[in-house]
C-alpha cells in the first residue's frame, strides 16, 4: 500500500509517497528512537529504471521479513539497483549485506564502509580493558562498572552482517545522480564521521539522514575507540558549514522522525541547543570539579535510566572533550575510585 499523507508515518512494510518517485518506510528498533527511516527513488528508464534504496533498518528476521513486503508491494517486484548508506550505525546499513547479495551496488563514505565493516568483523563477549578504564575514567559507578564489565556488550554483528569487499564512494561536493534527480554530496560530522548527505540540484529534497533530525538532537558520543574525540565541536562545524546550503522551502528527509521544511532554523536550533548545554557545564564545574558522570544533571537535567546510562555517558564525554579542547575546562585530579575529575 502506498498512501501520500507525509503527515502520517508509514506503516510497517507500507509507503509513503513524499514527491514525485520517492516512497518513504519506517523500520522497527528496539530502542529510542524506535523506528529508523528508510527511502526508495524510482530511477530514470536510462538507468535501467530500478530503485534507489537509502539506509536499511537492522539485520533481523523481523527486518528482513518487513523488506520483503516491501519489495513485493509497494517496489512493485523492481529490483533494489543501488543502496546509500548515510552513515555507518547499525540502524541504517545494518542489511547493506542483504541487499548487496541481491545485486544492489552499496554507495557511501569511506569512512563509513570502513567503520561499518570493522564493527561487524569485531565480536567481543566481554568489554575490553580499554573500554573498562574509559568508563572508570569518565566516573561510571562502581556498582555500574562491575555490572558492564561481567555482561556481553552490545556487538554490531548482532543486527549487521559483515559487508562484502566492494563499494562506491562519496566524497564531499561530488556531485551523483539517481532518483531521476542531480545531487551534491555533503559530509555532516560529529554524530558520525563522513555522514552523507544528498542534496537534490533540480528540486527541494535533501537527504539529512542523522545530521539533520527535526525534532530529536542526534547523539554525540564518544567511545573508547577514540577517547580524545571532540564530537561536538565536529557537529558545531558541521551546522554551520552546512547551513550555507540551507533554505527555508527545502523537504528534508531525515533518519528518523517525519520529513520536515525549515532546515536553516533546524540548524541554528541544533547548534544553540548544543551550545547552552556547554555553558551550562562550565557554569556547574565552576562551582567545584565534578566527574564527567558527575555532569549529567548539567547537562540532560532529568534523571538517566539503566537503559540510556552507556549512550547518556558517552554524549557527556563529548562535551567534557570540547571543553578542553575550547581551553573551558581543565583535569582537576581524579577521586578515590579513579574517576578523572573536571573544573572551570
Amino acid at each position: 500500500m502506498i498512501r501520500t499523507d507525509p503527515n502520517e508515518p508509514p506503516a510497517e512494510g507500507e509507503a509513503c509517497e513524499i514527491a514525485p518517485g520517492v516512497l518513504w518506510f519506517q523500520l522497527p528498533l528496539p530502542f529510542r528512537p524506535d523506528t529508523v527511516n528508510a527511502f526508495a527513488l524510482r530511477d530514470d528508464a536510462d538507468q535501467g529504471g530500478g530503485w534507489t534504496v537509502v539506509d536499511t533498518g537492522l539485520d533481523t528476521g523481523r527486518g528482513r521479513a518487513i523488506w520483503e513486503r516491501i519489495l513485493a508491494g509497494p517496489l512493485a517486484g523492481t529490483p533494489v539497483t543501488r543502496l546509500i548508506a548515510t552513515h555507518h550505525h547499525v540502524d541504517h546499513i545494518g542489511l547493506a549485506a542483504w541487499f548487496q547479495e541481491r545485486g544492489a551496488e552499496l554507495w557511501t563514505s569511506r569512512t563509513a564502509w570502513l567503520m561499518a565493516r570493522m564493527a561487524a568483523l569485531d565480536v567481543q563477549e566481554r568489554p575490553t580493558p580499554q573500554a573498562l578504564a574509559f568508563w572508570r575514567a569518565a566516573g561510571m559507578p562502581p556498582e555500574t562498572l562491575r555490572e558492564y564489565a561481567d555482561k556481553r556488550p552490545f556487538n554490531a554483528s548482532d543486527v549487521c552482517a559483515p559487508l562484502p569487499p566492494g563499494y562506491v564512494r562519496l566524497q564531499d561536493a561530488q556531485e551523483v545522480r539517481f532518483g531521476g534527480r542531480r545531487w551534491r554530496v555533503h559530509m555532516g560530522h560529529g554524530h558520525a564521521p563522513e555522514h552523507v548527505t544528498l542534496w537534490s540540484m533540480d528540486d527541494d529534497l535533501v537527504i539529512g539522514g542523522d545530521q539533520l533530525l527535526a525534532t530529536i538532537s542526534p547523539n554525540l558520543g564518544v567511545y573508547p575507540t577514540e577517547p580524545g574525540a571532540d564530537t561536538v565541536g565536529d557537529w558545531l562545524e558541521s551546522c554551520a558549514r552546512l547551513a550555507g546550503f540551507a533554505r527555508p522551502d527545502q523537504l528534508i528527509l531525515p533518519g528518523h522522525k517525519g520529513p520536515y521544511r525549515g532546515l536553516p532554523t533546524r540548524l541554528r536550533q541544533l547548534a544553540d541547543n548544543q551550545r547552552a548545554a556547554l555553558d551550562r557545564i562550565e557554569q556547574g564545574l565552576r562551582a567545584g570539579p565534578r566527574s564527567v558522570a558527575g555532569c549529567f544533571d548539567l547537562l540532560y537535567r532529568r534523571q538517566i535510566g539503566k537503559a540510556e546510562y552507556g549512550l547518556a555517558l558517552a554524549e557527556a564525554v563529548g562535551h567534557i572533550n570540547h571543553l578542553h579542547a575550547a581551553g573551558r575546562v581543565w583535569p582537576m585530579g581524579t577521586d578515590p575510585q579513579g574517576a578523572r575529575l573536571w573544573g572551570a
